[in-house]
């Protein structure tokens, strides 16, 4: 059968690098992607597939149908773009001013579909139902939720995903065993002083000045009492406050990322984060409101499911393909959300070019891919979706 899977995606291939080419020159922003949505709906459509669309406000459904086992095995691929002006001289570079795939979804969106005509293709049903999700909305991490909200996981007993990596050379698989991202929630910490005139700084309470302080007592507070084989990322990257340069400002408005890996101490940073927060503003007299809402919690990769699809890229493109990635990233992605209703697992896929000095990374204007990945991702997605109905209880 891996044959077959790679006849059908070498044959496939011009229409697969076609496929990406048009997404990338027309890149939507997340919640946007009407037109990203149709055409992906119609590549699959065009394959007989079962299609619904509209699902997740503006992501798309697929199902084809399998035999007699009732599992339902989920493919996961996002479709937004983001908001930063490309700068890479292409043919089909973006012609949406300031908005471009800076972070591979094109690809993503690619490698579904064309695991979707692999598996279409193959001349005999497999043994369960797999179920296609093109999902908006990654980059504001509300896309996975929305479509869990309209029912995508009913029923689903695996899902697979997978994410571009530039820092792993085209045609390379990278699985990581355990978490594979950090967990992310937001911030905001509000700053309540008195205003006053800015030369009698001793007749107000600077909230400029205790803003600062809390940025860097943050900081050095988790060099200092959190457990440095736990990791945190602490990040304010947005500061509002002050009307004039000669009025002391009475309010400050923090807002930040915060990452973390371990379930134990994402539990406890809302409280640890508010006791930092008390104990610089109450000595001056400052009043302060700290808002930490939760985002998405950490990819762990299922082990199981880990081990087949290294066991599939392994035969599928030669082990010297794949590589085992020892270190999770403080990145975030609501795939995670998923695996809240069903194990899953999600690789890297290499689309670092071999031949350069520099690859530049995500979110990057200059971030590019080597197309040659996407017959790579192809293939290890589909010959691991066929190889998953012989796992136990098939």
């Amino acid at each position: 059968m891996l044959s077959q899977i790679r006849s059908i995606v070498e044959a496939i291939s011009p229409r697969l690098i076609e496929i990406r080419r048009h997404i990338h020159s027309h890149p939507e922003l997340s919640g946007q992607e009407y037109k990203t949505a149709a055409y992906v709906a119609g590549v699959l459509s065009s394959c007989g597939l079962r299609v619904q669309e509209l699902v997740g406000k503006t992501g798309v459904v697929a199902e084809l149908p399998g035999g007699e086992d009732s599992r339902i095995l989920a493919i996961r691929a996002d479709m937004d773009g983001l908001p930063i002006a490309e700068r890479v001289d292409l043919p089909f570079a973006s012609n949406q001013a300031g908005i471009m795939h800076a972070c591979g979804h094109d690809v993503h969106t690619t490698v579904g579909l064309g695991v979707a005509m692999v598996l279409a293709q193959l001349g005999l049903p497999l043994p369960g139902t797999t179920r296609f999700l093109f999902q908006p909305a990654e980059e504001t991490a509300q896309g996975a939720r929305w479509m869990i909200e309209d029912g995508v996981m009913a029923g689903v007993s695996a899902v697979l995903g997978l994410h571009v990596y530039p820092s792993v050379p085209a045609r390379a698989i990278g699985i990581r065993y355990g978490a594979l991202t950090a967990a992310a929630d937001d911030l905001e910490i509000l700053i309540v002083g008195e205003s006053g005139h800015g030369a009698r700084p001793h007749e107000a309470i600077d909230a400029i000045w205790i803003a600062s302080q809390v940025v860097t007592t943050l900081q050095q507070a988790i060099s200092r009492t959190q457990n440095p084989l736990h990791p945190i990322v602490l990040t304010i990257g947005q500061i509002q406050g002050g009307r004039a340069p000669n009025v002391i400002a009475d309010t400050v408005r923090l807002l930040g990322t915060v990452r973390s890996l371990h379930p134990d101490t994402r539990n406890h940073l809302p409280q640890w984060i508010e006791s930092v927060v008390a104990g610089v503003c109450q000595p001056y007299g400052a009043k302060y409101e700290v808002h930490y809402r939760r985002g998405v919690p950490s990819v762990f990769n299922d082990p199981t499911l880990t081990e087949l699809t290294a066991r599939c890229a392994s035969e599928a493109l030669g082990k010297e393909y794949l590589q085992i990635i020892h270190e999770p990233s403080l990145g975030a992605e609501d795939f995670s959300l998923y695996l809240e209703h069903a194990p899953g697992t999600m690789f890297r896929l290499g689309v670092g070019f071999t031949d350069r000095a520099v690859n530049y990374p995500l979110h990057h204007p200059k971030f590019e891919v080597d197309e040659s990945a996407i017959v790579a991702g192809v293939l290890t997605m589909a010959y691991t979706s066929y190889r998953y109905w012989q796992l136990p209880g098939a």
